[in-house]
């Protein structure tokens, strides 16, 4: 957890929603000077601020419609913090709750050092990244299509499928092995939208790709070059971290991708562990993807995972291998080098028996 402790004249909190926010500003010795509701919008946030841009600094906690003010901020060279949800629960932990209230505790938590900060991505590829969690989202839709396919022919206990239907050319006669009316119509329903899934995220794909080369496509080649992580994978983890010098350590990494399991202690005591949904879950989803594709194609990899189920069991050794994946993604964009099996695996050690 990090917190925002640089000291300024004024600190503004604010209550953000979709067409209201509520602006509380207080000096450095903790007093209001201006608290009010309104509008959702440049000219409104920027004229209640106007008396105090000598030195200001911006805290909202972070929630979906964030993205304007924070990029109004910069443009207007305002100082801006993004307080991290999950931990900010002296919001969330009163008495009492409200707009007004809320705006005062993120002003007062930004003036004592104590707010949480998340990170502000950027705009130049926010767009980008949010374009490619709505292709993951249609490519799940499209996978319950298929689903459903499936499901149906198990109900009616009909022969299992000789070729695997996502591919459109096996998906001939799918819906002529019904009988029934209704469920013949379901499964063309099923079909023709699937049908349309694979045009739709065949353009978007294409246009993605051709975004990412432009952003950084020395990341991307490196990210290629790992077993495991393909186009859509690299896609995913290049737009997640954006920079990989934000990560101090391998360690900060790590516990970003949801790799570890942070321990919960007291007085020498513990008590199992903690933080579960904090960090980033499409990290921990596509290095937890590439390790299963890892396996299929590296028999060294194999021979690797079939050590770490003999000592941890067959659910931790794919845990383990995941993580093992994440410390090698942070190495390879940090150095600025490809991906090698030799130093994945240190294959000097595992030949001498001490891995």
């Amino acid at each position: 957890m990090k917190f925002y402790v640089k000291q300024h004249k004024y600190y503004c909190g604010v209550d953000l929603h979709a067409r209201t926010m509520y602006v509380c500003i207080i000096d450095k010795e903790g007093a209001i000077v201006k608290q009010k509701n309104i509008d959702s919008g440049p000219d409104a946030f920027l004229q209640i601020i106007e008396p105090y841009r000598e030195d200001t600094v911006v805290a909202v906690e972070c929630m979906f419609a964030w993205y304007w003010l924070s990029d109004l901020c910069r443009k207007e060279n305002i100082p801006f913090v993004l307080g991290h949800a999950l931990y900010m629960k002296a919001i969330h932990g009163g008495k009492a709750k409200n707009d007004r209230i809320d705006s005062h505790k993120i002003a007062a938590l930004l003036r004592g050092g104590m707010i949480p900060v998340a990170y502000v991505y950027p705009s130049e590829m926010r767009a980008t990244r949010d374009l490619l969690k709505r292709r993951n989202h249609l490519m799940r839709k499209r996978a319950d299509l298929l689903a459903h396919i499936q499901n149906t022919n198990h109900q009616y206990n009909l022969p299992p499928f000789l070729k695997s239907i996502s591919y459109k050319s096996n998906r001939e006669g799918v819906a002529e092995r019904f009988s029934d009316e209704c469920v013949r119509k379901s499964m063309e329903v099923n079909i023709s939208l699937i049908d349309h899934y694979d045009q739709l995220l065949g353009k978007l794909e294409y246009y993605i790709n051709k975004k990412a080369k432009a952003h950084d496509p020395e990341a991307l080649f490196r990210l290629l070059s790992v077993p495991g992580i393909g186009q859509t994978l690299s896609l995913i983890i290049l737009y997640e971290i954006h920079d990989i010098n934000r990560f101090p350590s391998v360690q900060d990494f790590v516990s970003y991708s949801r790799l570890v399991k942070s321990a919960k202690e007291s007085a020498g005591k513990r008590y199992g562990t903690s933080g579960a949904k904090i960090g980033n879950a499409h990290l921990k989803w596509a290095f937890s993807e590439a390790a299963v594709i890892m396996l299929r194609e590296s028999s060294d990899v194999k021979k690797y995972k079939a050590k770490l189920v003999k000592k941890h069991g067959k659910a931790k050794a794919l845990t383990i291998l995941a993580h093992k994946i994440g410390r090698a993604v942070y190495y390879i964009l940090k150095r600025q080098e490809v991906f090698s099996i030799e130093k994945f695996l240190n294959k000097q050690l595992i030949q001498t028996g001490r891995a």
